[in-house]
């Protein structure tokens, strides 16, 4: 297929980059951790795609990068030597296939919260020859994975007697405040949060257990809980592409994508139709918004279709190109293969969205 030239030439539905608003986002976070001991660690799995990823290390502040499945690292470990899996993996191809990226001289670390997950792992590396880091996961009141901060030591102690895992440190995700809209609220929970972390901190400390990397924090917290004493790292990664859903916090960044969509129908005054429907635009944080037409609003997503409310002397006509601002970064993203990188309506370049999907299931198709 023809790479298009201008906005007008992309099949849509798909999705569209502002370079320039991106490259803003990138540099805006790492000047907030340039002069902080505390660093960044920016999520691949927001936007799952290279090109994004090498921006974010070569603008600094980052120790490396977090990775959410073991099919983003073994990709991006191609041009980053350092990475954080911020899950338990489980299973022997997964463990496996972490040791072979080890085993790539890559400085690999995976969170645990379990004996099954550090058994497995462990065994792993040792068949590979290899040595493995891990960080604990502590529950710091997200109701997902993780040990409660008392069980810490124990798994803990349990790693550093391991052999093929290194203990390395802790990690916690505050999610359940990071998309809090009030910032004096979203504060308290954040630190209440942190301070569940710190008592596991403490007492692998108090026992001289290693606990070189404390690692936390979203996009909804990088300058609440980037700025605790203690903590070592930051695991935000929407930031660089934004979504409403954190476009209505107090945070400095500003939308750099969006689902780019092809008027189908126009049936009454005050209704249009578009082809960019929720198998191209997630609806799991709401509605998507749209772009540079006031008064317009999603009425509903169905499977292949936007129907978008107008105002009833709108003069967008059959053909014409909608955007809509998507209200959550990661899974849109994931609905799509490339993106389509643009300078005003001129199209620079085609991003392939490279780790979309599940790889495991590529490898067996």
């Amino acid at each position: 297929m023809k790479t298009p030239t201008t906005i007008a030439d992309i099949p849509t539905p798909a999705l569209v980059l502002d370079a320039a608003a991106l490259q803003r986002n990138i540099d805006r976070m790492a000047k907030f951790y340039s002069n902080s001991a505390c660093k960044l660690r920016p999520h691949f799995k927001a936007h799952k795609t290279p090109e994004i990823a090498r921006r974010q290390l070569a603008a600094g502040s980052c120790t490396g990068l977090t990775c959410a499945t073991v099919a983003e690292a073994e990709l991006v470990a191609g041009f980053c030597d350092d990475i954080l899996i911020a899950n338990e993996v489980i299973g022997s191809d997964k463990v496996s296939r972490v040791a072979e990226v080890a085993d790539r001289g890559v400085d690999i670390k995976v969170a645990i919260d379990s004996m099954d997950g550090l058994t497995q792992l462990a065994e792993a590396a040792r068949n590979r020859g290899v040595e493995v880091g891990v960080v604990v996961d502590i529950n710091v009141g997200m109701p997902r994975c993780g040990v409660a901060p008392e069980a810490a030591m124990d798994l803990a102690g349990k790693a550093a007697q391991t052999a093929g895992v290194k203990l390395r440190g802790l990690m916690g995700y505050e999610g359940h405040a990071v998309g809090i809209p009030e910032r004096d609220k979203r504060e308290h929970v954040a630190k209440i949060a942190m301070e569940r972390l710190f008592l596991a901190a403490a007492s692998l400390r108090d026992e001289s257990l290693p606990c070189e990397i404390v690692s936390a924090g979203g996009t909804g917290t990088y300058d609440i809980t980037g700025r605790i004493d203690g903590i070592t790292e930051i695991q935000a990664g929407s930031y660089a592409l934004m979504d409403t859903a954190y476009a209505k916090l107090d945070i400095p960044f500003e939308h750099a994508f969006w689902v780019l969509g092809t008027v189908l129908s126009r049936p009454t005054p005050t209704l249009c139709v578009l082809d960019s429907g929720h198998k191209s635009c997630t609806e799991d944080h709401g509605n998507p918004d749209v772009r540079d037409i006031p008064g317009a609003s999603v009425l509903f997503l169905s499977d292949e279709h936007a129907s978008i409310m107008l105002p009833a002397d709108s003069k967008i006509a059959v053909n014409d190109r909608i955007q809509l601002v998507p209200s959550h970064t990661d899974p849109t993203v994931n609905l799509h293969d490339v993106i389509y990188v643009l300078d005003g309506d001129k199209v620079t370049d085609v991003w392939p969205i490279s780790a979309r999907g599940y790889a495991e299931q590529r490898r067996h198709g």
